[in-house]
């Protein structure tokens, strides 16, 4: 068992800004005990624009990184090696620190995906997308996976998602662009409505739902819990794809690559893990 003063075999960390409220620790340390890995995980705050600075400075005792806001572009830019994911959301949440080599991959795609799919939304014709950063574009390649036609995204500003327009268009998506205020005319009629804001933020206009919509919530938010989304879905009897199964999924991915250096390679005895990681995720608040 190793002691306060002993020295993991190798090094992760969350890294982001703000940075105190991520469960990327708590799901990453229960994995390699799982694994029975002597490896450490922290978080670090790091803001927009340090990235370079804050990777330089790292040893090779470092194996990787999970990435959050607003560090997402940065590190897909940084990457000298990524992988088509990367290319097309043009954002990276994990990075491989591999022999001088820093490897790129985005995990939030297949966390979202497994998400949806675990709360019914197998076969995704339309879809409502709130924002247009990074996560939103991740949501759009999972929506995408899942047969996605056409999409309307909620926006402040329409000039903030020229990614996103141009993400839909290399996917042959049919995109209309409308005020995040028209959120709540928006909610019948689409198989999925997606929140893909910061953690904080709240709904444009209260929703109020008497019926349990057909369509499937996906709430990317995941403390507090249920999110600006989920709540009123959850209080209508609806279907709920939550931030914290989202948060799950994407970090098996990532241990995943960490350990072996693949994301579609199994890990050993992995029910065993993801149940470990389940199991260290606090209660929802």
């Amino acid at each position: 068992m190793r002691t306060r003063s002993s020295v993991p075999d190798r090094r992760l960390a969350v890294i982001g800004s703000p940075i105190a409220h991520s469960l990327s620790p708590a799901l990453h340390r229960a994995a390699y005990r799982a694994l029975g890995l002597d490896w450490g995980y922290d978080r670090h705050e790091v803001r927009a624009g340090g990235l370079t600075a804050f990777v330089d400075g790292l040893d090779r005792q470092w194996r990787g990184l999970s990435v959050t806001m607003p560090l997402k572009e940065e590190t897909a830019e940084l990457a000298d090696g990524a992988d088509r994911t990367v290319e097309l959301t043009g954002a990276a949440n994990t990075l491989l620190l591999d022999g001088g080599r820093r490897i790129a991959r985005n995990t939030d795609v297949a966390g979202v995906e497994r998400a949806l799919t675990d709360a019914g939304a197998t076969d995704v014709e339309h879809a409502v997308v709130v924002g247009a950063g990074a996560t939103a574009r991740s949501v759009l390649v999972a929506l995408d996976h899942l047969g996605l036609r056409g999409v309307t995204a909620l926006v402040r500003d329409p000039a903030r998602a020229v990614a996103f327009t141009r993400l839909a268009d290399e996917l042959g998506l049919e995109l209309d662009l409308v005020d995040v205020a028209e959120l709540r005319h928006l909610v019948e009629g689409t198989d999925v409505v997606a929140w893909t804001l910061p953690n904080g933020v709240p709904l444009p206009t209260p929703l109020t739902l008497t019926d349990a919509p057909e369509a499937v919530a996906l709430d990317v938010t995941y403390s507090p819990w249920p999110g600006p989304l989920a709540a009123p879905w959850l209080a209508a009897g609806g279907r709920v794809a939550s931030g914290r199964d989202m948060l799950l999924h994407q970090a098996v991915r990532q241990a995943r690559f960490f350990v072996s250096g693949q994301t579609e390679s199994p890990l050993p005895d992995e029910e065993l893990v993801e149940a470990a990681m389940r199991a260290a995720l606090p209660e929802a608040s």
